[in-house]
């Protein structure tokens, strides 16, 4: 009965959304997809009601056997030239056939899995050739907006441009730019957004050259779907039929697959199952074709729409191909009233804004704007094809180029030394750079050889192998350090190396204090002598600022390279989850003691991890500002206190003011635990600490948690549930951590999870 009433609750919740999201999705996107889809198939050189038809299949088929949830499919301006050279070559009927053949391909390779394959395709040739293509459509419909006929190629298309500017000036002309004027103004105005652009410059054309009778050409829906047309088989060569398949299998499937993937960025629901996707536009393109459609893709316009307005499921989808199809059926005779070169301009509209500057400027960032631009430029110039072609051979040289680029960088440090960095992959084509820089470094020089490579063949070690035997034998050295795997040494060794690239390694030991990582293990671990500790960096002569500025050069050198990619994307901002109070005391490390990384924790430290209380005297600006800065701009979602054993701070609190003589700071700043020492006194013993001073410090880390929730802000985030607190225990000769629990402190064990106080539960008094 339960389960009943369960799954009766989840029926409801999901109707309620449908009803509330994405319905009202459905109709915004039906607004934008039906003039679209009108557009394309007048450019395609198809029927109109081809261009509905893909329509309504996109929703209706694609929509519920796709892989993404809020993707919209339909005719796709991508494969407009496709289309329109393949009515030409085999005319309607066969273009029909081979848009089924071309599903039925894609059905195929959705059944074997290989729709992540297709994502192997460099985006700069996917993004060139729709620009190439919006370039085309632009050209050739602009001939129609003013007035003419659009000629063979976008060449004969710019040559016959400026005539046919100068030439015509008809009513055409001002139905083109009435169009084209509204699709640019409409979307800055607020209060009229929720009407879609192309629908609303279609109504302001046809509304303006009804009343002012212009003489302009008319669309024809008039006898709706009667006029399908059925498939027919193609006549002609089949090597050039079976490259028509692939190509609108392949550029279908692939616009789709990549339409799916910007979509799971846009939107929190589930992510999209792509070898589902690629079956479902198989599926959708068979019926398509069967019906008399256009060819069937994921539509990025109509995908953002979908989207922006609010859709949660595949109901948005389907519903919007319900519209369609009640439309094309019951209303197809309003098209009538569209003039032709408004429906041209709505395209040159589309073509130009599929030169898309934010993708230029994306790609340029990346080194790949040149793929970009001769994938336009030859799709503009050559053909679809042949300019497709281009655009992998360019981004498949462009690959190896940057698979095989290699730095070196040589300079002579301050002690004499030479050091040299060689980053990237180190091959054969490498050797020539490799070996002129090698040769700058004069003879019996030290050298430090840092190899921060991710690939040597065997050319890159013969040369750079020589090089050391040559400069060894002439009284040098050469010291080399490899970050990743140790590719020369397994070379030398004669070893076989793996030909797979494999992560860069951490610096051995990095967790290490640094004068025992320069000192060997435990032998550099520092001694009493006569009454005092005695560092082994007291022994090696060094110092302080050269030990700092050493440890700079050493994570510059080893470590910078490998967290620089992390560091590079969080450097506008930091998005902390957790705010991690705890003291200056130089043996507890917060970053190792919890595993994290760099944006992980916004850390406090002072002496005896203290918590001011709210308008506690004397006031601390430098606590209530982090703890403000931490909950309301960077909404941190815990506040961690951690105390450690055999606190210093705690030490004073119990020697009444022995140890803070002559420290005066010290001893104004210690007046903040003063609650700690009276919950201590009037606390007893529990067994789990070591002595007094163990104790005391446990009850403190309790007691800054009761300090936490004197601050307004942190006791209201705290009781709505939106944020909590953690007290840590950190016993620094055990290197274990603990949690405080109702119960009291509990050790954080290695191979369970810990079960964290729950949200406004006061902390034992310990």
């Amino acid at each position: 009965m339960t389960g009943d009433t369960q799954s009766s609750r989840t029926t409801t919740e999901r109707l309620n959304s449908v009803l509330r999201h994405d319905l009202p999705a459905s109709l915004v996107v039906f607004l934008v997809a039906v003039p679209l889809s009108l557009g394309i198939a007048v450019t395609s050189g198809a029927p109109l009601v081809a261009g509905l038809v893909a329509a309504v299949v996109g929703g209706l088929v694609a929509g519920p056997l796709g892989g993404s949830v809020v993707q919209v499919s339909g005719p796709a301006a991508g494969l407009a030239l496709v289309v329109a050279e393949l009515v030409r070559t085999y005319g309607w009927r066969a273009t029909c056939m081979i848009t089924l053949m071309a599903g039925v391909l894609q059905v195929v390779l959705g059944a074997f899995k290989v729709a992540r394959t297709a994502l192997a395709v460099s985006p700069a040739v996917v993004h060139g050739m729709l620009a190439g293509v919006g370039v085309v459509i632009a050209l050739s419909q602009l001939h129609v907006v003013l007035g003419g006929q659009p000629q063979k190629s976008a060449i004969e298309n710019i040559v016959e441009l400026p005539k046919q500017i100068v030439d015509n000036h008809s009513h055409a002309v001002a139905v083109g730019v009435l169009t084209i004027v509204v699709l640019l103004v409409w979307p800055r105005l607020p209060h009229l957004k929720t009407i879609p652009a192309p629908l609303a410059a279609l109504a302001c054309a046809a509304l303006t050259a009804g009343v002012f009778g212009w003489d302009v050409a008319r669309a024809d829906l008039s006898k709706g779907f009667s006029e399908w047309a059925t498939p027919a088989l193609p006549s002609g060569d089949w090597h050039g039929i079976a490259g028509a398949v692939l190509l609108v299998a392949l550029l279908a499937g692939v616009e789709s697959l990549l339409c799916s993937v910007a979509a799971d960025h846009l939107h929190d629901g589930p992510r999209a199952d792509l070898d589902r996707e690629l079956t479902g536009q198989g599926v959708a393109n068979l019926v398509s074709g069967a019906l008399g459609g256009l060819p069937v893709a994921g539509v990025v316009v109509r995908t953002t729409t979908n989207v922006r307005a609010g859709a949660r499921s595949r109901w948005s989808t389907m519903l919007h191909g319900v519209w369609v199809l009640v439309f094309a059926v019951g209303f197809g005779w309003t098209v009538t009233l569209i003039p032709l070169e408004a429906l041209a301009a709505l395209l040159v509209f589309i073509g130009v804004r599929m030169v898309n500057l934010g993708t230029m400027r994306g790609l340029h960032g990346h080194g790949e704007l040149p793929i970009y631009v001769l994938t336009m430029g030859a799709v503009v110039v050559v053909g679809l094809a042949e300019g497709v072609l281009l655009g992998l051979v360019l981004a498949a040289l462009f690959a190896l180029r940057r698979l095989t680029r290699v730095s070196v960088h040589v300079s002579l440090e301050p002690d004499d030394r030479w050091h040299v960095m060689v980053t990237g992959s180190l091959t054969f084509v490498g050797v020539p750079r490799l070996t002129d820089s090698l040769r700058s470094i004069p003879a019996g020089a030290t050298v430090d050889l840092d190899l921060n490579v991710d690939f040597m063949d065997n050319a890159a070690f013969e040369a750079l192998h020589g090089w050391r035997l040559e400069h060894e034998r002439a009284g040098g050295s050469v010291a080399i350090d490899e970050m990743h795997d140790e590719w020369y040494t397994f070379a030398a060794k004669g070893t076989r190396v793996s030909s797979a690239k494999t992560p860069p390694k951490a610096p051995d030991r990095w967790w290490l204090p640094r004068a025992y990582r320069r000192g060997g293990p435990l032998s550099a671990i520092p001694v009493r002598r006569s009454g005092a500790w005695v560092p082994s960096r007291a022994e090696h002569g060094g110092g302080a600022v050269p030990d700092l500025l050493a440890g700079a050069k050493d994570f510059q050198r080893r470590t910078a390279p490998l967290v620089r990619p992390i560091l590079t994307r969080m450097a506008r901002t930091q998005d902390p989850s957790h705010l991690f109070i705890t003291c200056a005391d130089s043996r507890v490390v917060p970053s190792l003691i919890t595993a994290s990384g760099p944006g992980d924790l916004f850390t406090v430290r002072n002496v005896g991890n203290l918590v001011p209380r709210y308008g506690a005297t004397p006031p601390d600006d430098s606590v209530l500002g982090a703890i403000e800065f931490a909950t309301t701009a960077l909404n941190v979602q815990t506040i961690t206190v951690c105390g450690h054993s055999r606190c210093g701070a705690m030490a004073a609190l119990l020697s009444a003011g022995e140890k803070t003589s002559g420290l005066p700071g010290l001893e104004r700043w210690l007046r903040h635990g003063d609650h700690t020492l009276a919950r201590y006194i009037l606390s007893d013993p529990t067994g789990e600490d070591e002595g007094p001073l163990d104790r005391l410090c446990r009850v403190n880390v309790a007691q800054q948690l009761d300090n936490l929730r004197t601050h307004p802000e942190v006791a209201r985030l705290e009781s709505e549930g939106r944020l909590e607190l953690v007290g840590l225990y950190f016993d620094i000769g055990a290197t274990r951590v603990h949690v405080l629990e109702r119960g009291g402190f509990t050790p954080v064990s290695g191979h369970a999870a810990v079960s964290l106080p729950a949200r406004g539960a006061a902390p034992p008094a310990s």
